[in-house]
């Protein structure tokens, strides 16, 4: 494990902002953290870093406990912060190379692991340029090639999109991906559900200071009540809700304006259940759609509201 995490309690005066946090964060994987506004995401990676002290609870990383002054372990470490964080006066190579220089010493290696976070984030061709006259989606490229050119075991993401267009929003999390995949372990966190369900292999969702739900998107869909949710309109337009009731894993069933609505509370081939009871009873149907809650479905019924800005 790269991370472990366990009963954090941390306290600013009489508040509590992290009230027996827990999280673990494996080799190779990407862990999203998700959670609003205020519910101690950031203290929790500061305390992680080493940057904030704790009142009570474990951090250990690679393995051994982390401490504010453990610059062995934060040397293989790589910080992606929300904000851009560059030198205006230094073209997109010597930032680059200003901030691998941070860790590794060896000029000549510092030039040449600039370089290949240039080739990774696709920005070489930019090398020159000041960061003030790349686009938005570039200046979020060459932040993430600062934080990860001295080739970092663990790598934090926070918010590493924000405001960034489609097409660069998805290079950006296929190339996260592609770190995971060599071996970097990367904690992401962001309020876009959508990112965290494409790229996480685990997830935390923090509450209050507290990991209210943890695991892979399947485990949390099996969490909360309604695991998949079929529409289907009947070409007879017959209330048929008490017929559907009978078929496997059927919780509840609403008519409204000729559309059947059926909420099941496993999530495994109901649709296929549901077309063999069709085929059964000689019904016809004009429309049938199958959703599988999104996670900020699951998020909103795990916490009992939006996560929003």
């Amino acid at each position: 494990m790269i991370v472990e995490v366990k009963k954090l309690i941390k306290r600013y005066g009489d508040k509590i902002v992290l009230n027996g946090f827990n999280m673990n964060v494996e080799k190779g994987k990407i862990t999203g953290l998700i959670g609003p506004n205020g519910s101690g995401k950031t203290t929790a990676i500061n305390c992680i870093l080493g940057l904030l002290t704790h009142d009570s609870g474990e951090i250990n990383v690679f393995g051994g406990e982390m401490k504010p002054n453990s610059y062995d372990k934060k040397a293989r470490i790589g910080i992606v912060p929300q904000d851009i964080v560059v030198i205006p006066e230094l073209k997109v190579q010597e930032n680059i190379e200003f901030f691998c220089s941070l860790y590794e010493k060896d000029s000549k290696k510092v030039r040449m692991l600039a370089e290949e976070a240039m080739e990774f984030v696709n920005i070489g061709e930019y090398r020159n340029y000041l960061p003030k006259k790349l686009s938005g989606g570039l200046k979020r490229r060459l932040n993430i090639a600062c934080g990860i050119a001295h080739k970092p075991e663990l790598l934090v993401l926070d918010e590493p999109t924000v405001a960034v267009d489609a097409q660069s929003r998805n290079f950006i999390l296929n190339k996260i991906k592609d770190l995971s995949k060599n071996g970097t372990s990367v904690i992401y966190t962001t309020h876009y559900m959508e990112e965290v369900e494409m790229i996480a292999d685990n997830i935390v969702i923090i509450k209050d200071g507290k990991n209210i739900a943890t695991g892979t998107l399947d485990s949390l869909l099996n969490m909360i009540e309604d695991t998949e949710k079929i529409s289907i309109s009947l070409l007879t337009k017959e209330d048929m809700s008490e017929s559907f009731k009978t078929i496997p894993n059927v919780k509840k069933v609403t008519f409204e304006d000729g559309v059947h609505n059926l909420s099941f509370k496993d999530a495994d081939n109901n649709l296929r259940g549901l077309i063999n009871f069709l085929d059964e009873h000689n019904l016809k149907y004009s429309h049938i759609y199958s959703e599988k809650p999104r996670l900020n479905q699951i998020y909103l019924e795990l916490t009992g509201k939006e996560l929003v800005e």
